[in-house]
This record gives structure tokens, C-alpha cells and sequence, in this order.
């Protein structure tokens, strides 16, 4: 098969990561004969300090065109000084829009040989951590207008939240059937007891789920689903929610798992184009001193030969082998333990590569 990648290294800690990443699928192509094209298309506090803009056309157009987009990390307190609209996250969510990628897909999963890193009390952890939170990408608050002006001689700050039923139904959609495919429950969260969107929300799932007699649907508010997932993470198949919340939560549900570095993520659209990323931000206070964890964007690579280029096999491989390189314990820093072997990004892609 030949694919072609558009490639968005990014700022801070994305290009060491995202090149270990493109190592690993340089050895899957090896393995199994496949072809893997890779176009850079700058974005984030790069492409201004290049370009003047986050997301030139050129690159924009790139992503476009490409089978699919692997991206490391965008961000960083050098560009904090740039106007609300030229900051380095807005070309991600420009592109994010474009594309039309209004599902992310986050998977909590706690490795077993990482257990120790869970910062649960071990009868919490020992139930098992392995749900995954769907989250509406491209409406809500984070899409909607912006204001601030003056009133009554104060500064007064605007955010408008809205969804229409069609952007819930698709991605409602998504969540029914990743959950055929697992353990077959959904966990709808919202704050239908407060917001308007929210109760649009919760009657336009249920309206899905009779879609899905196979699947049971649960409601929880948004403040005990946060709760919960630090309670009982076992209870939890999939959840879908809006974007704001989903933000938040599945930052929460990383974390419980023992390092926010090894967490990989997937936007998908209509069709099977995606862009597909390690969940972390840039980490500039490590950036360019082998120390960040690499496994996040070599899993995240894993998902787009699972999800856009239908090679699951392939994808096995690549989930295999970080499996074997921890359980003969080599760990970065951000998951090191006692008894384990620490190493460096370049060393941990390495590592994997071996095992492909």
C-alpha cells in the first residue's frame, strides 16, 4: 500500500517525538511492504515565527490532500504575546475545522507493567483501567463567538456555548458504535440540569441509542462523571460528551493512568482521513534534551494504521512491541520506576523498532 502522511512536527518536544514516531512507521512499511510518503506541513509557533500565521495555506492544503496528518505538539509560553487569533492552538483548531474532524477519541488504557505509576490507591487501580472518551471536536464554546467590551464602566467577557442535533447525532453515532465493539455501554455526560445545550444534548442521544438496542446508554453529569473517574475508572466502557467537557476529562482520564506521555489520540471526519496525535503539549522545558516520552505519538501512529489505512495487523505490531519494551523494563523518565531502565526518546523509538 502507498500512503502519503502529512507530517506536523511542531513546537517544543514535537519534532523529537514525531521523528521517532515516523522510525516506527518506517519500520511497519519495512515489515509488511508498504509505502509511506511523508509531506511537512509547518503549524503552531513555528510556522509564525516563519510564515507570520499558525497555519499557512501551503500547509493547510498539505493536509488536505494527504491520506492522513500525524502531529506532534503545538504551543509554548514564546508565543503567548500573540493576538487571540494568531496563537499557535488556533491553527490547530482551524485545521480541525477544515478537515471537518468533529470526533476526537481518546483511549484510557493503563498498562499493566505500569500499574506502579497509577496515582489511584492500588485496590482503585487494580480494578483495571480501559475506556475511551469521545469527544465532539468542532461546536460548542470553543467555535462559537468571542466578545469583550466595555459595560457600565467594567470589562465584560462573552463565550457563546451552542449545538444543533446534527452535530450531536454523528458523533452520538461514533460512541454507539466503538462501544458495539467493546463492552457495549455508553456514558453520556452533560449538565442537562443547568444547560440548554446540555438537555438538547442528552434528548438527541437517546434518540441515537434506539438506534443501538445492543448497547446500554447511561446519563451522568458532567461534575460525578469527573468524580467517578477518579472513584471507580473500572465502571466506564465509553463516554461521549461535548467539547468543552470532553477537553477536560479526558486530560483527567490520562493522567489516572499513570503519565499524560503515553496517551495517543484520534480526530476522524467523515470517510477515513484523520489527524492523529500523543494527547501532552509541547513541553518546551525539555525540548531538544532526549528526555521526552516518545510512546504516546508511536501508539497515536499506531491508530491511524488501525483507523485510516485499514492495516490492523500492522497496528498489533507497533502496540506489541511497546508492550514488550516495557515489560522488559525500559521506561523514560515520565514513567521511570524502581528496578527499571531509564533511557532517552531516541533510545525508547529504538527500542520499539527492534521489536517491529
Amino acid at each position: 500500500m502507498n500512503k502519503t502522511i502529512a507530517v506536523i512536527r511542531g513546537d517544543g518536544i514535537g519534532p523529537e517525538i514525531v521523528g521517532e514516531a515516523l522510525g516506527v512507521l518506517d519500520a511497519v512499511a519495512a515489515r509488511f511492504h508498504h509505502s509511506f510518503i511523508y509531506r511537512e506541513a509547518p503549524m503552531g509557533g513555528c510556522a509564525i515565527d516563519e510564515f507570520g500565521v499558525p497555519l499557512p495555506d501551503s500547509s493547510l492544503e498539505t493536509c488536505l490532500h494527504a491520506d492522513s496528518v500525524l502531529l506532534g505538539a503545538v504551543g509554548g509560553p514564546k508565543w503567548d504575546s500573540q493576538p487571540s487569533a494568531n496563537r499557535p492552538e488556533r491553527g490547530l483548531l482551524k485545521l480541525r475545522e477544515a478537515m471537518g474532524l468533529y470526533t476526537n477519541v481518546r483511549p484510557a488504557r493503563m498498562f499493566a507493567d505500569l500499574a506502579s505509576s497509577c496515582p489511584l490507591r492500588a485496590d482503585i487501580a487494580a480494578r483495571g483501567i480501559d475506556f475511551v472518551v469521545v469527544r465532539e471536536l468542532i461546536g460548542g464554546v470553543y467555535f462559537g463567538s468571542h466578545s469583550t467590551a466595555e459595560e457600565n464602566g467594567e470589562q465584560k467577557a462573552v463565550d457563546i456555548m451552542s449545538y444543533t442535533e446534527h452535530e450531536i447525532r454523528r458523533v452520538a453515532h461514533v460512541a454507539f458504535q466503538m462501544a458495539r465493539k467493546r463492552r457495549g455501554r455508553v456514558t453520556s455526560v452533560d449538565k442537562a440540569n443547568v444547560l440548554d445545550t446540555s438537555r438538547l444534548w442528552r434528548k438527541t442521544v437517546e434518540e441515537v441509542a434506539k438506534e443501538y438496542p445492543d448497547v446500554e446508554l447511561l446519563h451522568m453529569y458532567v461534575d460525578n462523571a469527573a468524580m467517578q473517574i477518579v472513584r471507580d475508572p473500572s465502571q466506564f466502557d465509553v463516554l461521549v460528551t461535548e467539547n468543552l467537557f470532553g477537553d477536560i476529562l479526558s486530560d483527567e482520564a490520562s493522567q489516572i493512568t499513570g503519565s499524560i506521555g503515553m496517551i495517543p489520540s484520534s480526530s476522524m471526519g467523515e470517510g477515513t482521513r484523520g489527524m492523529y496525535e500523543p494527547i501532552h503539549g509541547s513541553a518546551p522545558d525539555i525540548a531538544g534534551q532526549d528526555k521526552a516520552n516518545p510512546i504516546g505519538t508511536i501508539l497515536a501512529a499506531a491508530m491511524m494504521l488501525r483507523y485510516s489505512f485499514d492495516m490492523a495487523q500492522e497496528a498489533d505490531t507497533v502496540e506489541n512491541a511497546v508492550d514488550a519494551v516495557l515489560k522488559a523494563g525500559y521506561r523514560c523518565g515520565d514513567i521511570m520506576g524502581e528496578g527499571c531502565r531509564l533511557v532517552g526518546c531516541r533510545e525508547m523509538g529504538r527500542l520499539i523498532r527492534e521489536q517491529i
